[in-house]
């Protein structure tokens, strides 16, 4: 009987075509339909369940199909961060659409928890103009510096994100005055059509500036960097979703809109290799950088990584001491951070967060003496004031959100960006879903949450007694240690005193990994210098 019970479903199905063929005749057509899809999955041998359970088989992929959104809507707490949490999605919400976005009846959240943070307030607070939360960005050796927003679009393709996504996004920066990255996929015609500030992100695939061989053309990048809408170059060496790791898109999905954005041949698969060809030495990469800085007329020019190996990033900072050249900025991105697909490996398992990876890049350019030369940008997860006053507290200058700008747009964690069927048209390049999101709603979105993250961030900055953001040091964030103690996260981070990595042997006394790894690092080449063999 239970054997049976198996093909249960399926015999209904051959039942309810004869029992509905004079009652119902559309009722029989809709039972004939399924009793023919048992006999297909009877027959097929791909998938082992509907071989064995013929029709009602179905059933399982179905809720396979939608159990995020089951998840999502009625089984995970408003605080489970998965990737965000309820809670911090809402607040998005709330703030693109200018709708209330307090909180009632006290924080939901543990404050005795391992991992609780608070920032510390004054007795005198001050009021903090949002307005005045720029930051001029470029150094001795750039001669168009940018004054930018402390908080910006970050990184997202055209290709990976729709049209109107795009559109909305740039519009939202255009009217908020802020800056949106193109990432790697260069400038599209809907990056320039409402003309809001552009950092144009330069991948290893040179996209917008490549020859017909996918080696750098100086023309080509001369001439879309010398745009006014271009403020600042920004040369991708990894990002916090997949670093170390190329991409391809099929040629099947290259349209002539994005053939011609990247500059590639319509229809031929786009590889974005995983390492960059004009370089190979950090410096190689430092030289690079004054030879787009030139190109540019004088922008500000710098480059965006995940940390990995610290003795790479070593190398690069002993480089740019040795040609005395510096990059305009620094965007620290952590592995934490991802808006489109990536192995699970590489998501999960390889990159450096985003707190260590910008405290060990703060400390080092601190260490060569060339920290207030170089700002510092951070992105990885940042989508809350207190989020950017952390990442202040640690070093960065400014932040970038990505996901925090999809959710402004309508985004709902779908996590089906990789499969162009995102539901609300954020990241799809289908017509039909994309048609969903309406551009001028959007637009006004995205100019809404970051508007109103700021006046958050204000509202900080003032009850710490400050009148800028740039004033919030690590001193002023208590965290809850393993034991539960509440201490100053300064007391918990790794510190480097100015000057210290310029000191011969002074990096045997500072924290790891300058200890182990700095004297390593050679501007020479990215790989480890040989350790002498000890004698037995």
């Amino acid at each position: 009987m239970a054997e049976f019970s198996r093909f249960l479903p399926w015999a209904l199905t051959a039942f309810g075509t004869f029992l509905f063929l004079f009652i119902s005749p559309l009722l029989s057509v809709v039972c004939f339909g399924l009793f023919v899809l048992g006999w297909r999955d009877y027959r097929q041998t791909h998938h082992a369940i509907l071989r064995n359970y013929p029709v009602s088989g179905h059933l399982r992929f179905l809720l396979e199909y939608i159990r995020p959104e089951i998840r999502q809507y009625f089984l995970e707490s408003d605080e489970e961060k998965l990737p965000f949490s309820r809670n911090q999605r809402i607040m998005v919400y709330s703030r693109s659409k200018r709708q209330n976005d307090k909180r009632g009846f006290g924080t939901i959240k543990a404050v005795y928890g391992h991992d609780s943070e608070w920032l510390g307030h004054s007795a005198v607070p001050k009021h903090a103009d949002p307005k005045s939360f720029r930051i001029q960005i470029g150094g001795a050796q750039c001669s168009q510096p940018y004054s930018a927003s402390i908080f910006n679009i970050s990184a997202m393709s055209f290709g990976a994100l729709s049209p109107n996504a795009i559109r909305a996004l740039n519009r939202g920066a255009q009217l908020g005055g802020f800056a949106h990255d193109t990432g790697e996929g260069s400038i599209s015609a809907y990056h320039r059509e409402f003309g809001g500030d552009l950092i144009w992100e330069i991948g290893s695939g040179y996209f917008g500036c490549r020859t017909r061989d996918g080696r750098f053309d100086p023309e080509k990048f001369a001439a879309h960097a010398s745009e006014p809408q271009v403020k600042m170059v920004e040369i991708k060496l990894s990002q916090g979703a997949k670093p170390g790791h190329g991409g391809v898109l099929p040629g099947a999905k290259v349209t002539p809109e994005i053939a011609a954005a990247r500059g590639v041949a319509l229809g031929e698969d786009c590889v974005s290799p995983a390492a960059h060809s004009e370089f190979s030495t950090p410096a190689e990469l430092v030289a690079f950088i004054a030879r787009l800085r030139e190109l540019s007329g004088g922008k500000p020019v710098g480059f965006k990584l995940c940390i990995g190996h610290p003795w790479e990033w070593f190398g690069i900072a002993k480089a740019m001491l040795a040609a005395d050249v510096y990059p305009d900025f620094i965007v620290v991105d952590g592995s934490e951070g991802g808006t489109g697909a990536a192995p699970v490996e590489f998501s999960d398992h390889v990159g450096m967060p985003l707190r260590e990876g910008l405290r060990l890049v703060h400390n080092t350019l601190v260490g060569i003496g060339k920290r207030e030369q170089i700002s510092i940008g951070a992105s990885g997860k940042i989508i809350s004031a207190f989020d950017i006053a952390r990442a202040i507290a640690l070093g960065a200058d400014w932040c970038n959100s990505a996901r925090g700008f999809m959710f402004a747009l309508g985004c709902i964690q779908s996590r089906n960006c990789h499969t162009d069927h995102c539901p609300t048209g954020v990241a799809t390049q289908d017509p039909a879903r994309q048609r969903a999101l309406v551009v001028p709603d959007k637009a006004e979105r995205v100019m809404h949450f970051h508007e109103q993250t700021m006046e958050a961030l204000g509202e900080l900055v003032g009850a710490a007694g400050f009148e800028h953001p740039s004033e919030i040091s690590a001193d002023h964030i208590m965290v809850r240690d393993q034991a539960g103690h509440a201490v100053p996260m300064a007391l918990t981070l790794p510190t480097v005193q100015l000057g210290d990595l310029l000191v011969e042997g002074v990096a045997d006394s500072l924290p790891e990994p300058f200890r182990t790894y700095w004297s390593e690092a050679t501007p020479e080449f990215f790989e480890r210098r040989a350790r002498p063999r000890s004698v037995i």
